[in-house]
């Protein structure tokens, strides 16, 4: 017998606050999270701006000690979880550890160690070389590390596809809970990638903005977009079984009633112009929730603001929807984020969960030049209130990974 899937506990730390309320006020305000880089000299590169956290101190999470031997990006990931798991109201006596699991994943993983440790290791020599550095760097070691602090001996997998990180981890954890596998998933994403090494290479590859004005950097849907703004940051969802939930008297934010999951497989960094396997994504996300589109729905889109996935994800959304993609709210919260790669997917569930929970629609901001390909009401510049009974959450990562979950109020 198929199990319900509630979400019980919220967990972030970005660009826009280092907790979910202060996200979360920020992100409906409208707040501009993305600035000039902080983290190091960006001034001789082709893009200079990020969505930077700011003021994150690891030790409210994790000892002194363990901050000495964890990469910033599993910092982050601690950070997340903790949160979620005490929003939830979860204790060592409320699930069996071996019903208990987590999912949470990253799309670069350790990167500011490999660069450090490789930097001693030409400079002084092999013997230099933290003992920390392979499990510092390795991208599943956030999940074994939150694993570790609560005593979760259920499923764990840390889940790599790219953007579609995140989206892919819950998605995947709702499944486990659903046929029976666990009573309760800690699942997400995390990512510290606002670095020298992964800013010029996603520069050489073309796919961050130029733009010389923070505010026309992250600017999903507008017709002057030219690429995206990286971001950085975790952010972790408690998903619990029904009636496991219930029957603690937990606090319940919303339902996961889909999930879809496919591949492009055309290109390595752009997606299919054609759109059909995003479109199969959000499809079977929407038919396994029940949803048919309306002004009671809200799609929180992967909307990174380069040129091709934004009318890319425009046609998705028509090719599953019709006409009635009209309908639909939706929005980028990217446009205040920036793009948080592997951690996205995490921050946007987030979002979606609290948009139905609240009945507010967070903003596409900095909102100014029509596109005719991008036509969908993408709620420019302020939030809007609705009625809203389901919410759906894509991401479209390289490799072509697509992923959407679909969200429904209870």
């Amino acid at each position: 017998m198929e199990k319900r899937v509630v979400v019980t506990g919220l967990g972030a730390v970005s660009p826009l606050g280092n907790d979910v309320k202060t996200t979360w006020e920020n992100m409906k305000k409208g707040v501009n999270g993305i600035d000039t880089v902080t983290k190091f000299d960006a001034s001789g590169y082709k893009c200079t701006f990020a969505g930077e956290v700011r003021g994150f101190d690891p030790t409210l999470y994790m000892p002194k000690g363990d901050v000495r031997k964890t990469d910033l990006y599993c910092q982050y990931a601690v950070a997340a979880a903790t949160q979620a798991y005490e929003d939830s109201g979860m204790t060592a006596e409320s699930v069996a550890p071996e019903r208990f699991g987590v999912y949470i994943g990253s799309g670069i993983g350790g990167i500011n160690t490999l660069v450090t440790e490789h930097t001693k290791l030409i400079e002084k020599g092999p013997g230099r070389v933290s003992p920390f550095f392979v499990p510092m760097m390795i991208s599943n070691i956030a999940s074994g590390t939150v694993a570790i602090k609560y005593h979760a001996q259920g499923p764990n997998v840390a889940i790599v596809t790219a953007c579609a990180t995140s989206t892919n981890s819950i998605g995947e954890a709702y499944r486990a809970i659903k046929h029976g596998y666990a009573d309760a998933m800690l699942a997400g994403g995390s990512e510290a990638a606002v670095m020298p090494l992964c800013f010029a290479g996603f520069i050489s590859c073309q796919a961050l903005s130029q733009a010389t004005d923070k505010d026309r950097a992250s600017i999903p849907f507008d017709k002057e977009r030219s690429g995206f703004v990286m971001g950085e940051g975790g952010a972790v969802l408690m998903l619990e079984e029904y009636e496991h939930a219930k029957a603690r008297g937990a606090k319940i934010y919303a339902e996961v009633v889909g999930y879809g999951c496919t591949n492009d497989a055309y290109h390595m960094t752009a997606p299919d112009p054609d759109a059909g396997p995003s479109a199969r994504a959000i499809e079977l996300a929407a038919k396994e929730g029940g949803i048919v589109a309306g002004r009671d729905v809200y799609v929180n889109t992967h909307g990174t603001g380069t040129p091709l996935n934004d009318k890319t994800e425009t046609r998705a959304l028509k090719r599953t929807f019709g006409e009635d993609a009209y309908k639909l709210h939706i929005s980028s919260t990217k446009s205040m984020t920036g793009h948080m790669l592997g951690a996205a997917g995490g921050i946007e569930a987030l979002a979606s969960v609290l948009a139905l929970d609240e009945g507010v629609i967070p903003p596409t901001i900095n909102y100014r030049v029509k596109d005719e390909e991008c036509d969908l009401d993408i709620t420019p510049n302020e939030a809007a209130e609705a009625p809203l009974r389901f919410a759906l959450s894509t991401s479209l990562g390289f490799g072509g990974h697509n992923g959407c979950l679909a969200f429904k109020k209870i």
